[in-house]
């Protein structure tokens, strides 16, 4: 492998790494939504507030790196993807803006009605902002974003069929995720009904997620043709273990084994995303800007690996002693502590 495959390798893993604890979060709201009254749902919003309060912030360091290494290693993939797709990345930021404001806010208000705005602005963030990255990332795996400034329609490049399912499955993914997520922090909590509520939204939403995952197969075909190539060939055995662990998540999940089933889940979430990077090697920006052409010079991508290196061996140990921390803290210590 090249310096830059190695660079892109390492990107890539940090999306991942966002997908799976970011997108959880971008879940618990969603499920925050819809949880029904103050009152009735007050339970489910307690044990979300005490699950994702102490690491959201840390979880969004994930996505900062992927921007940071895409625009000092990739800066013609970087140029090309934020001058078409400032409308959606524009969303997507301030919807991070308003979600972490008002997360913040409703923990601080004393006032019903208060809350139930604050309560309002961060499940709708919750929401919106996936599904625009999500059509981000329908748009470049779809071909849309050439190499370029503004090489693609600004409108068209993210409001597509491909972007559409893109942005749909990531919403729907990440409150799979955040379901399959809380059912363990609920059994650790003691309260079986929250057990009950939230394995029944994640097998609810896993199923959801594998039919559009399926259904999706056609939609690419049509507007994605290359994609499609790419997931039925090449990729094709990393979507079978996308789709075989999916369903052992399901099985698990229905047997009450929710530690294994947070593997299975996000072994499944994880094998669908590498599937497209697989599917699309070497190609960064399509039909034709591969790694090498879209990479910095060799000495700044050189330069970019070990500092990446430097900062892995301060940050990884300090997100895993958090995580281990917080996993072993039963939820509610924290707020009573």
């Amino acid at each position: 492998m090249t310096a830059a495959e190695w660079l892109i390798s390492v990107m890539w893993l940090a999306l991942t790494c966002y997908v799976l604890l970011g997108g959880a979060d971008f879940g618990a709201g969603l499920w925050d939504l819809i949880a029904g009254g103050a009152e009735r749902g007050a339970p489910q919003r307690d044990l979300i507030e005490e699950s994702i309060g102490p690491v959201w912030e840390a979880n969004h360091v994930w996505l900062i790196f992927v921007i940071v290494l895409c625009w000092t290693g990739f800066p013609l993939a970087f140029a090309s993807v934020a001058s078409t797709m400032y409308i959606p990345l524009t969303l997507a930021a301030v919807g991070i803006i308003a979600r972490g404001a008002a997360f913040a806010f409703r923990k601080a208000s004393t006032e019903l009605e208060h809350r139930r705005l604050f309560g309002a602005a961060f499940a709708g963030s919750s929401v919106l902002t996936p599904f625009f990255l999500g059509t981000v990332a329908g748009g470049i795996a779809s071909g849309r974003v050439p190499a370029g400034i503004a090489g693609g329609d600004i409108v068209t490049s993210w409001w597509n069929p491909t972007s559409a399912l893109a942005g749909g499955l990531a919403v729907v993914v990440s409150a799979y995720l955040a379901a399959v997520y809380l059912c363990a922090d609920a059994r650790r909590a003691g309260s079986a009904r929250l057990v009950r509520q939230f394995r029944a939204r994640a097998l609810v939403s896993g199923l959801v997620a594998g039919a559009m995952a399926l259904g999706g197969i056609a939609v690419l075909r049509l507007d994605a043709p290359a994609l499609f190539g790419g997931l039925t060939s090449t990729a094709s055995p990393v979507v079978a273990l996308s789709a075989v662990a999916g369903v052992a998540s399901l099985v698990v999940l229905a047997r009450g084994r929710y530690v294994l089933a947070r593997i299975c889940a996000a072994s499944a979430v994880t094998m669908l995303l590498w599937a497209w990077a697989v599917a699309q090697y070497p190609v960064v920006l399509l039909p034709d800007t591969t790694i090498e052409n879209a990479s910095a010079t060799p000495e700044v991508v050189r330069v970019s690996l070990i500092v990446t290196a430097v900062g892995a061996f301060v940050l990884i140990p300090s997100l895993v002693w958090m995580f281990r921390l917080f996993q072993s803290t039963e939820p509610g210590s924290s707020a009573r502590s």
